[in-house]
């Protein structure tokens, strides 16, 4: 087995910190664990959630494994792989696919980085369990805190055996196989009529809060109307399965649309979510904003995630509010809806204009930030104090 220079990795373009990294034990050990299977067959090996290249890069530097099919949900996922791969001379070696039948078909070996959501899980392994070739053999693992007995259940859906590894340097690595003759099949995306929005919503598996109204949009959506009024174009920030884009579009119109997420499921979910309502609105993957031009929207609306991966960070946020400052049109409206204890305003009013509070109940806290405004938000409400949504209307 060749060695290879992990600490070469980054996670670029990816938010990089001190306690943020490319590569942890349970990517070497899904290696070694697959050591053999490499071996027999090193041109058809399938990677899935690899999140910066440890695993398709190792696969390929230490067990010269070629045409290796790879999907990551996460764009910068994806940018981090190609930039490493290209600093590493490797960027021949693999393909990226989507969660696709062309992504398993007569794979025999998958390595996989265990995702947080056991729908997810559930959504690859039924792929995996009905194109990959019948010998095939998963290679699941993580970080032992965050695995959950609930996973080999999941994978037990859809494999006849599925046996923990020893455990090393705090990981562990689930190896599935034999696929069952009738296993129990869930369809993706799953849908799910919201009668307190009159729509459907759909998901698949990789998106928070799945198919249903999760609580911080919920009383985010209370504000709707309040939302910039004469707004002309609108930015669903961060769209998930597009509940906020959607309730937008249908309440206004004459109102463009445009669902963006760097996470590949909430774009198709958006898009299906969209679909399911008739609804006239674009949804892109992108990294934040990226790929928007300057000044070119009215509103923006973002329910902004607080995890990096399993990490509690607040770099991420605070990049998305950065590229929400940088497409709004003056006078332009960021509405955010956040856990309390976060206590964004002040870096909203730096990064974007003055901030003030609209909402808030014992959970979430919902502002208001107006870009290039020259008057400070109103002086009587802070962080502390609390006001009332205006209940979604019931159907």
């Amino acid at each position: 087995m060749a060695e290879f220079d992990f600490s070469r990795l980054r996670r670029f373009p990816d938010l990089e910190a001190d306690n943020l990294f490319a590569v942890d034990a349970s990517d070497r050990l899904i290696l070694d664990e697959a050591r053999a299977a490499l071996a027999e067959a090193p041109n058809r090996v399938v990677v899935i959630g690899d999140r910066y290249g440890a695993l398709t890069l190792g696969a390929a530097a230490q067990h010269d494994a070629w045409g290796i099919r790879v999907h990551q949900d996460v764009l910068s996922g994806q940018q981090a792989l190609a930039h490493n791969a290209a600093s590493c001379g490797l960027g021949d070696r693999y393909e990226s696919f989507g969660l696709e039948p062309a992504l398993v078909e007569g794979a025999t070996t998958v390595l996989m980085q265990l995702p947080r959501s056991l729908s997810q899980l559930d959504e690859t392994a039924a792929l995996i369990a009905r194109y990959a070739d019948p010998s095939v053999v998963i290679y699941a693992g993580g970080r032992i805190k965050h695995l959950a007995p609930a996973m080999n259940d999941v994978l037990a859906r859809h494999f006849d055996t599925v046996t923990p590894s020893l455990a090393r340097q705090k990981s562990r690595v689930l190896v599935a196989k034999g696929v069952r003759a009738n296993p129990q099949i869930t369809h993706y995306p799953q849908r799910e009529y919201i009668d307190e929005l009159g729509m459907w919503v759909c998901a698949h598996g990789g998106v928070f809060s799945g198919s249903k109204l999760d609580i911080g949009t919920r009383y985010l959506l209370g504000f709707l109307r309040q939302m910039k009024p004469d707004a002309r174009t609108a930015i669903d920030l961060g769209c998930g399965s597009g509940i906020l884009a959607a309730a937008l579009a249908k309440s206004r119109p004459g109102l463009a649309v445009l669902a963006t997420d760097q996470s590949a499921a909430a774009v198709a979910s958006a898009r299906a979510t969209a679909e399911a309502n008739d609804l006239p609105i674009t949804v892109v993957q992108d990294v934040g904003l990226s790929n928007q031009p300057d000044n070119c929207a009215d509103l923006v609306v973002l329910n902004p995630p607080f995890h990096v991966g399993s990490a509690v960070h607040a770099g991420i946020a605070l990049s998305l509010f950065e590229d929400a400052a940088r497409v709004l049109k003056p006078g332009g409206e960021l509405w955010t809806v956040y856990n309390s204890h976060l206590a964004y305003r002040s870096a909203l009013t730096r990064t974007v204009g003055p901030t003030r509070l609209v909402g808030q109940n014992p959970k979430f806290t919902v502002t208001v930030s107006t870009y290039g405004a020259g008057a400070p938000g109103r002086p009587e409400l802070d962080d502390k104090t609390k006001t009332t949504a205006t209940p979604v209307r019931q159907k």
